[in-house]
């Protein structure tokens, strides 16, 4: 049986034919493809099967959460995770409700444009290029720095001692995904680790000091 290596994509699309083609595609470009049709199987989807990236519609029917809200609890939860949106929109801002948006890092295809699979392989991968090429930049409002409100759980946790381990047990979710939103926080703040500082430890001084505001 082959061990070769082949990148995991994971497929939202609520269109049962776009969904089979898309499926097809990428397995004969040598993708592991797992498909689905809601944001609610795909979010389940993202713990079993652990894709490289994820390909999502915008738009699953009225009422139903959106690609927006897939790629956002992405950003937030599983940050190396690449993101494409592939949808016939132009631009997000005709498809998203107001005040919603998607994150900075999101390759955006419109299928009306796209015109070679390898156009759509390439666009994975730059997907995947892109989470482990964001750099974290402090955000101050006033003089404190902003962090999500994942971000803002992670460090209440540490404040009460936790280690990576348990706050992944705590929090339900991989070590790995835990060990990710650590490091993705010490960024958010400014911190790295060095032999003269434990950055563990200035977060939560930091946390404790009211240096920091959730948004």
């Amino acid at each position: 049986m082959s061990s070769e290596f082949r990148t995991r994509v994971l497929v939202a699309e609520d269109e049962e034919f776009t969904l089979n083609l898309l499926r097809e595609i990428l397995s004969d470009a040598n993708f592991e493809v797992k498909a689905v049709n809601s944001v609610a199987d795909a979010i389940v989807a993202v713990d079993s099967f652990d894709p490289h990236a994820v390909i999502s519609d915008l738009n699953f029917g009225i009422n139903a959460p959106s690609g927006a809200d897939l790629l956002n609890f992405l950003e937030q939860e599983h940050p190396w995770i690449g993101k494409v949106i592939l949808t016939s929109h132009a631009s997000p801002a005709l498809a998203l409700p107001r005040g919603t948006s998607l994150p900075a890092n999101v390759t955006y295809l419109v299928k009306s444009e796209l015109q070679t699979i390898a156009s759509l392989s390439e666009a994975v991968r730059e997907s995947i290029a892109k989470v482990d090429a964001t750099p974290e930049r402090p955000v101050l409002e006033n003089t404190r720095i902003v962090i999500s409100h994942t971000q803002g759980e992670i460090l209440r946790l540490m404040a009460e001692g936790f280690t990576n381990a348990a706050i992944a047990v705590r929090r339900e979710t991989s070590l790995r995904a835990t060990e990710t939103l650590v490091q993705r926080t010490f960024a958010t703040l400014g911190l790295k680790s060095d032999e003269e500082y434990n950055p563990r430890i200035l977060a939560v001084r930091m946390w404790q000091e009211d240096k920091i505001v959730i948004r």
